[in-house]
């Protein structure tokens, strides 16, 4: 058993299964979550494991990893489909709603409202200023995550090697994250099969495993349903406004990137960013940046960049009540398509883990995600610190790398707050970002 010092007391964090909580429980710790879920996967995935997994107890260790490793490898916002997972497994479809409604909802409010005010007045110097604390304060929060996840996720030397080569492979090379995972896998499958303690020793008693009892039947009508769920509304108005409508072309570009990209987040922005500027042309390469930098300092998926887009896109076209409905159909064609991979897939995860050699290769998949985390963490760090990362490109070779003369001092010693605070004084997450935020408006206001 560890123990763990926290705002309010003596938290405990041990071997046995909290009870389950109560659905008013797990929407309000959903609630919370969705309103500091700071800093992009990597400080979501982060906060996420620190109140479900530490705090809370209601999922086990071995069981989030097993998750996280399913959702990296859908398309779409890997943290808010974790969400959604959790939510699901506490509380059948009605929790998964729930948790990943509340995961998405706060931000997406924050990004309309900020949308609203760089439309109107552009960039908000003393909301800038206040995000830079926050990033600092998060920076802390997914290095202290990554620790914790290393040292149990990462039980023998190929699991560490696993993980190494991750790093390097995606941070040096830029190698696509599907051929990582496929990669990890087939090491995981041969190496890692008869090793049953690497992803499931001292897991808790699974609450719940009726959720896992699916026949083939089952699965296709839970497509159905959420295929129609997701497409029906986007065809309605298609059929309403016409093919050449601004929010017919949302609605197919966004479904469209909801399907064909993999990778988490930054595959998708990546490919986003381009088609935006340069095939419909709704906004301007430096908007396109602003909306980016805006996206990263919000709570909520790193996605929601997305609903900037739509907001613009559509109030370019017939005013402030076009640019709501362009919102809206972005996020109900980005998010949607989440509930309907994890509704019909996340009944399997279990089952890979009963069976050795599969379980081996999600134990594969596992120590490269962790160093895909190790990934996040270093270009979170890079683009928190630096105000300039440029991309290294030499050969194969593919990387960020920082620009020391804007190297940001203000930047590094709220960081360095931050990892007092959480680290050293076991302050909470909530205080820590309230913290370095304020400290950061302060020095905004007086040194400009």
């Amino acid at each position: 058993m560890s123990q763990r010092q926290g705002e309010s007391g003596t938290a405990m964090v041990s071997d046995i299964a909290a009870p389950q909580p109560t659905f008013r429980e797990l929407v309000a710790t959903s609630a919370r979550i969705g309103v500091l879920s700071f800093g992009g996967p990597a400080g979501q995935i982060a906060l996420m494991h620190r109140v479900y997994v530490e705090e809370k107890r209601w999922i086990d260790e071995s069981r989030y990893l097993s998750a996280l490793n399913f959702c990296m490898l859908l398309p779409g916002p890997e943290a808010m489909q974790l969400a959604t997972y959790i939510g699901w497994r506490l509380h059948g479809v009605a929790g998964g709603l729930a948790a990943g409604l509340l995961f998405v909802i706060p931000g997406a409010l924050v990004v309309l409202a900020l949308s609203m005010l760089y439309a109107a007045f552009g960039k908000v110097p003393l909301v800038e200023a206040v995000f830079v604390g926050v990033k600092a304060a998060v920076l802390a929060i997914v290095v202290e995550a990554l620790i914790r996840v290393a040292r149990r996720a990462l039980k023998t030397r190929v699991a560490w090697g696993i993980a190494a080569i991750a790093f390097v492979a995606i941070f040096v090379f830029a190698v696509p994250f599907p051929v990582i995972v496929l990669a990890a896998a087939l090491v995981g499958f041969f190496a890692l099969g008869q090793a049953p303690a690497e992803a499931g020793a001292g897991s808790v008693p699974l609450a719940n495993a009726h959720r896992d009892e699916v026949t083939p039947a089952g699965t296709l009508a839970t497509i159905l349903v959420w295929l129609a769920i997701w497409v029906v509304p986007l065809a309605a108005i298609a059929a309403i406004c016409g093919r050449g409508h601004v929010l017919t072309e949302i609605g197919w570009f966004f479904s469209k990137l909801a399907v064909v990209t993999f990778g988490g987040a930054y595959a998708v922005l990546a490919y986003m960013a381009q088609d935006v500027v340069e095939v419909y042309g709704w906004l301007s390469p430096g908007e396109m940046l602003d909306g980016l930098g805006l996206a990263e300092t919000t709570p909520g998926p790193l996605i929601l960049v997305t609903e900037f887009v739509g907001y613009l896109a559509g109030l370019r076209q017939g005013g402030w009540a076009m640019g709501l409905a362009g919102a809206l159909v972005t996020l109900w064609a980005t998010f949607a398509p989440c509930f309907l991979w994890i509704f019909a897939g996340a009944p399997y995860i279990e089952r890979l883990n009963r069976m050795p050699r599969l379980k081996g290769a999600l134990a594969g998949v596992t120590a490269a995600v962790v160093g895909v985390i190790l990934n996040l963490t270093v270009w979170f760090a890079l683009h928190v610190l630096f105000t300039h990362v440029p991309v290294l490109t030499n050969g194969p070779v593919k990387m960020h790398v920082p620009d020391w003369p804007t190297l940001d001092v203000r930047a590094v010693g709220l960081a360095v707050l931050a990892v007092v605070l959480l680290l050293v004084l076991h302050r909470g997450v909530l205080t820590t970002l309230a913290v370095c935020g304020a400290v950061a408006l302060g020095l905004k206001v007086a040194l400009g």
